[in-house]
């Protein structure tokens, strides 16, 4: 993995993204950190505005989340929206509680028959869509995880992976074990580790600093062919951007 491959979802800095304003300088800190790149989303403006934004502060758009409704039901417009940004990769990131029970089985042949057809339809355009995964897709449908299901279910071209390493562990499974199930059909990653407090609670940890093994997954990720490693981090002890610089850091001098 090169330095250029590392990105940041600016979902962990939101709370100073609130203006376009706001967004610029948030980014300008970004790139003065070290990231190269970033994972498009949360711009409280239009698409071509937040485009001009990240290109301005001299980082490059390594995909994008579209909201769920919107790709499964929208489809055209979250091509629409990719191309503007000139990214590879949509990403689905979140079945909707409100729309999807996924501990109904008519909801789930759902949702699965859509990504396949949205997936065929960002294909044409020349894009690719992926999945964001959390927890609840390890809810176990058939005899085994749903997000197993889903990647059985629906053709490569038509699916990849946007696998997030924090959510693999708290659904019970292994990160190494999936990116290696997923070799080849992992564009994305998002790097995200799990701490414990002394209550046995979970929290979100700056990558190095909590308990997954990054070195394993970074190895078991650049052997599956990923091309972006996303840091997010859902909540922070502190200043956000502390947090992205010690993540940045420890994978700068540990996992390059």
């Amino acid at each position: 993995m090169k330095i250029d491959q590392i990105a940041l979802q600016p979902y962990t800095v939101r709370d100073f993204c609130k203006t376009a304003e706001d967004y610029a300088a948030t980014l300008k800190k970004v790139r003065a950190i070290g990231y190269r790149a970033v994972e498009a989303g949360g711009f409280p403006g239009s698409v071509e505005e937040l485009r001009a934004t990240v290109i301005g502060e001299g980082l490059t758009i390594c995909g994008c989340h579209v909201s769920g409704p919107t790709i499964l039901n929208e489809t055209n417009k979250a091509v629409d929206h990719a191309g503007t940004l000139g990214c590879q990769y949509v990403t689905f990131p979140f079945p909707r509680l409100a729309e999807t029970d996924l501990s109904n089985p008519a909801h789930i042949e759902s949702l699965i028959l859509k990504l396949d057809a949205a997936g065929a339809v960002l294909r044409k355009a020349g894009l690719t869509l992926t999945y964001h995964n959390h927890a609840n897709e390890f809810v176990h449908f058939n005899e085994k995880p749903l997000l197993e299901t889903i990647y059985e279910r629906i053709p490569t071209e038509n699916l990849q992976a946007e696998l997030d390493t924090y959510w693999v562990h708290a659904g019970g499974c292994d990160p190494v074990r999936w990116i290696n199930k997923l070799k080849n059909r992992l564009p994305l990653i998002h790097l995200k580790d799990y701490g414990v407090d002394a209550t046995g609670r979970p929290y979100f940890a700056e990558i190095g600093y909590g308990n997954l093994d990054f070195k394993g997954i970074m190895a078991a990720a650049q052997a599956a062919g990923t091309q972006w490693f996303i840091v997010e981090q859902d909540t922070c002890p502190g200043d956000p951007f502390e947090s992205i610089k010690k993540s940045f850091d420890y994978i700068k001098a540990n996992l390059l």
